[in-house]
């Protein structure tokens, strides 16, 4: 593998951006060598300008302009400041010596303009599309910097990712109701008799929790899928699924009863750090 020889201040820039905006990626990326690390950081550094457009933003046009720009960076048709902006710097870098493919790029972007509005997630099928081409496609990529690609470990970046997303979703509950966002489907909660004015109440009732419950288990078959295609794939790849571990304990506290999904949670670096160790010694994770 090459090595990156980008000034080591943006990499520093994107290591700082990770580890303020996505802690867990960023713990996870401990457990990866430091060569690949670098190029690691800079794809999650991407993933957390993309996704926090929508915080960045109080209307709609603004954040489609800033997705744009992310987007002729890519097509290289930019128009100013790349070089000044030590994301795109260190993005572009490691797209240029790992050979990263920038199609998922690009859609994880387009996926993203989802956020800028207040249209609910329609269905199942919707949701699962939507986190395919951001959760699943940064573990897809994450696993290209470290490994060379497979159709094994498509297969479990797929999955692994569904469930994290998925998770991912749960956890921001809170959140997305305060501001009247909802990427629960639609059509998942009236199968239960509830919709989204109950959803922005805020408040658990019966209906919602068995939504809730029907998405968690979702989750929880594709993780357990993942986890069974975990064991297939190059020991040297397992590292970037380090994440999963996360998820697994995310669901198990999910599944008590006495757990109220509206009620923020204020997750601890070091309980992350912990779970993340201690996953990286066992077996399942090649340690």
């Amino acid at each position: 593998m090459n090595t990156i020889t980008a000034p080591i201040d943006a990499a520093g820039f994107c290591a700082d951006l990770v580890r303020s905006h996505d802690f867990a990626r960023y713990a996870a990326a401990l457990f990866v060598p430091a060569i690949p690390r670098r190029a690691l950081l800079a794809v999650y550094a991407f993933n957390a300008e993309i996704s926090r457009v929508r915080e960045q933003v109080s209307q709609p046009l603004p954040g489609e302009m800033r997705l744009q720009w992310w987007t002729d960076m890519l097509e290289g048709a930019g128009h100013g400041g790349i070089e000044g902006n030590p994301v795109a710097a260190e993005l572009l870098l490691a797209i240029r010596e790992l050979r990263l493919p920038v199609e998922p790029l690009s859609r994880l972007i387009d996926e993203h303009q989802f956020d800028l509005y207040n249209d609910p997630m329609p269905s199942m099928a919707a949701l699962e599309g939507y986190v395919t081409e951001t959760s699943s496609a940064l573990f897809s990529l994450a696993a290209q910097i470290v490994a060379r690609p497979s159709e094994a470990i498509d297969h479990l970046a797929r999955h692994a990712g569904l469930a994290q997303g998925i998770v991912q979703v749960i956890a921001a509950l809170p959140l997305d109701a305060f501001r009247r966002q909802l990427f629960v489907p639609v059509q998942l909660l009236e199968s239960h008799g509830s919709g989204m004015e109950e959803v922005f109440a805020g408040k658990q009732t019966v209906s919602t929790r068995a939504a809730i419950d029907q998405l968690a288990g979702e989750a929880r078959a594709h993780l357990t899928t993942a986890f069974e295609l975990l064991a297939g794939v190059p020991r040297e790849v397992r590292p970037v699924f380090l994440p999963l571990a996360l998820v697994r304990r995310d669901l198990k506290r999910l599944s008590r009863a006495d757990t109220d999904p509206f009620v923020p949670q204020a997750p601890s670096r070091l309980r992350t750090l912990w779970t993340l160790w201690r996953a990286s010694r066992s077996a399942e994770f090649g340690g």
